[in-house]
Parts: C-alpha cells; sequence; structure tokens
C-alpha cells in the first residue's frame, strides 16, 4: 500500500510542478499575472568608477589553433591603477589569455595581482570580449567584467560587489598597453 500512496504522491508532484512550469510559461509570454510588473523592478544597476589603469604588456605569444579557436598568452608586466581613494601598482607576471573565436571576437581572461599603495596585494581576474574592427569603421565593443579577491580589512568591499570595465588599446606605440576604466555596480 505503501508504494500506491508514493505513487499517488509523485504524480501529484509531477503535476503541480508541471502547472508551475505552465503558468510561469504564459506569464512569461506577457499573460494576465506576469511575475515581474515594470513598476516592481529594481532599479537599475549605477556604475561608479573605482579607477582608470594602464597595463603595460610585452608582445602577443601565439599558441595556435585549438578546437574552440585560437589561443595567444600576452604577459602583463607592469603598470599602474589610480581612483577616488584607490591607488596601486600592477605586478609582473600575469598573462592575458586570449581566445580568438570563429566569428572574429576574442574572449580574454586577464590574472595578475595589483599591490595597493598601502601594500595590500590584491588578486584580479578580468574576463572581456572584443569584437573585430567594424567593416566600415567606428568603436569595438571591448568590455569586461573584472573580479577581486582581496584580503579582509579596507579592501574587502571589493569581495562584496559586481564590476565592469571598458578596454581600448594604449596610447603609445612603441609600448604594447591597454586603458582600462573599472566600474562598480551599485
Amino acid at each position: 500500500m505503501s508504494n500506491a500512496s508514493d505513487l499517488d504522491r509523485r504524480t501529484l508532484l509531477v503535476g503541480a510542478i508541471g502547472l508551475g512550469l505552465a503558468r510561469s510559461a504564459s506569464s512569461a509570454d506577457g499573460a494576465k499575472g506576469a511575475l515581474i510588473h515594470p513598476p516592481q523592478r529594481p532599479p537599475v544597476p549605477r556604475p561608479v568608477l573605482v579607477y582608470d589603469a594602464l597595463a603595460l604588456l610585452e608582445p602577443t605569444v601565439q599558441h595556435g589553433q585549438g578546437r574552440y579557436g585560437e589561443r595567444a598568452r600576452v604577459p602583463i608586466i607592469g603598470g599602474s591603477a589610480q581612483g577616488p581613494g584607490f591607488s596601486a601598482r600592477i605586478i609582473a607576471g600575469g598573462a592575458d589569455w586570449q581566445l580568438l573565436r570563429a566569428d572574429g571576437y576574442k574572449e580574454l581572461e586577464a590574472d595578475y595581482y595589483m599591490e595597493t599603495d598601502d601594500k595590500v596585494q590584491i588578486h584580479v581576474v578580468n574576463r572581456g570580449l572584443l569584437s573585430p574592427p567594424p567593416a566600415g569603421g567606428g568603436a569595438r565593443y571591448m568590455m569586461s567584467t573584472p573580479w577581486f579577491e582581496a584580503p579582509a580589512g579596507k579592501y574587502a568591499w571589493m569581495n562584496q560587489h559586481i564590476f565592469v570595465g571598458t578596454v581600448t588599446p594604449g596610447t603609445d606605440p612603441k609600448t604594447p598597453s591597454v586603458r582600462l576604466s573599472i566600474y562598480k555596480l551599485v
């Protein structure tokens, strides 16, 4: 008898889940009873500048074609970051790992450390996406989503927010570099 009651409970549970999914699907299609109405949306995140940085690079090291695209590594050899209440140097030894996809977009993952003026080391992993040059000219899409690992204390707030950034090429043709502007979303 317990098998029959277990079966009945399962049937009831599966039916309830199915009904809930069907209602969610109809709500998502704009039917009456939508889950989130525009007046109930939370405020749009607002970017607040954390710092502008210049990362100094060595020439790109090609690693060849792989199953996901063409791989490359760009050694990070230093740099600096300055912002309201924030000042740091980029420590040599990191790298920007790159994947050139078949669609011409480049996935970036820079992994490095910064040391603040008060000698606190912060680990940075900055993932980005770079579009191919537009056919008719114009700006390329160059955005990133940095993630920080800071120790407890003055910079712990960096572990507690979402960040976005812009990436642009450096301005000195003799020195490979990129400029970053990093924003905290609030």
